[in-house]
């Protein structure tokens, strides 16, 4: 059932515990869904609900320990992890906190992440009486978790390249699905049913937008307004394959587009273009945001950043910004989005989807058009 080879997350859990030796951590403890399924490939939109915490121990020596209620132990069952511990949950006194203690009884340094991006997918009020209850002292372990997720192995990059193609090719039907007069949440709906049809697994993310020469704002909804001539319509998909992410969007004019708006296109896809060449082993990520800055003239948006790490999240670590020095390696697989103000309160954004490699990277997805194209 699982979606990797069993040699995939022995290598996973092995690189994990040399990173726990060189940090002097006997364990390292997780709550949340991307590094539960990363290290025990327990995957499931059962996460959707909130009502139960679940935890995995790995231990600096040994096999992952799976702290779970036992809704889920015949799933969990189902994946290379063999020491399963289950309660009846939810409870309302002990939901899994005197397991999970007991599990971790015999550590003194225990790695949790805590830094940016990561969350806390329990109470917090647990969370305390767990530290108390344990004596042990709890680290930081984000920057370890970050170099081991940041990279990914050639089975990752395998389905990354596929649910990239997905979205592609369900892009390239545009002229197919999007008229002029179409309400915008049927455009969303259309799409959402195109990237089905071309094998992705589920859409979890799709947002977009559409408005005369740019849109204003990257992260909407669909609303039943009608694409008008002279419209850019903006869809942005996060598209999945076996839990992994695509991500990039395409930008589209209904039957025409201003000598402004084109411009405002051509000149992001230069930006892009710009971040392509750039994008090297070795780079530091706050140097390629300012390479597409400057290729912009410092026209920019308050986006924020101008991409990031992509992978069994729709954005993970690093960002393309300005405080991010983070050095890229090969293996990476990033977003280039950079995105700028056309006029008053609109925006347009453009992104791709990219390998890291020793050389030139690679592009996952389809490259857009240097011009905008026309509907």
């Amino acid at each position: 059932m699982s979606d990797f080879d069993l040699v995939e997350y022995q290598t996973r859990l092995s690189l994990a515990q040399k990173a726990m030796s060189e940090n002097k951590l006997d364990a390292l403890v997780f709550c949340t869904e991307s590094e539960i399924r990363y290290f025990s490939g327990f995957r499931t939109l059962f996460w959707q609900s909130p009502t139960r915490p679940w935890f995995l121990v790995l231990p600096q020596k040994g096999e992952p320990i799976a702290v779970i209620p036992a809704i889920g132990a015949d799933l969990m069952q189902k994946t290379w992890v063999k020491d399963i511990r289950t309660w009846s949950s939810p409870h309302p006194t002990d939901d899994g906190i005197s397991l999970l203690t007991k599990a971790l009884n015999n550590y003194s340094r225990i790695g949790w992440p805590m830094g940016p991006e990561t969350s806390l997918r329990m109470p917090v009020r647990d969370f305390d009486e767990l530290r108390s209850s344990c004596g042990a002292e709890f680290i930081d372990c984000t920057d370890l978790l970050k170099a081991l997720r940041m990279v990914k192995s050639e089975a990752e990059l395998k389905i990354l390249k596929s649910i990239c193609d997905i979205g592609s090719s369900a892009f390239a039907r545009a002229g197919e699905i999007f008229s002029q007069g179409q309400a915008l949440d049927d455009v969303f709906r259309q799409f959402k049913i195109t990237l089905l049809q071309a094998g992705a697994e589920d859409v979890p993310y799709l947002v977009g937008a559409a408005g005369q020469g740019g849109y204003g704002d990257v992260i909407s909804p669909p609303t039943d307004t009608q694409l008008r001539d002279g419209d850019v319509l903006m869809l942005d998909t996060g598209a999945t394959l076996k839990g992994y992410f695509c991500d990039f969007d395409r930008n589209f004019a209904i039957a025409c587009a201003d000598d402004r708006t084109k411009r405002s296109y051509e000149k992001l896809w230069h930006a892009t273009e710009a971040g392509l060449k750039y994008a090297r082993s070795g780079t530091r990520c706050s140097d390629l945001f300012n390479v597409m800055h400057q290729s912009m003239g410092g026209g920019s948006s308050d986006v924020g950043r101008y991409g990031h790490g992509l992978g069994m999240q729709l954005t993970e670590w690093p960002s393309i910004y300005a405080h991010d020095h983070t050095i890229l390696k090969p293996g990476m697989v990033m977003t280039l989005e950079p995105s700028m103000e056309v006029s008053d309160g609109k925006i347009m954004v453009h992104e791709e989807n990219i390998l890291i490699t020793e050389d030139a990277p690679v592009l996952l997805t389809q490259r857009a058009a240097p011009e905008l194209p026309v509907i």
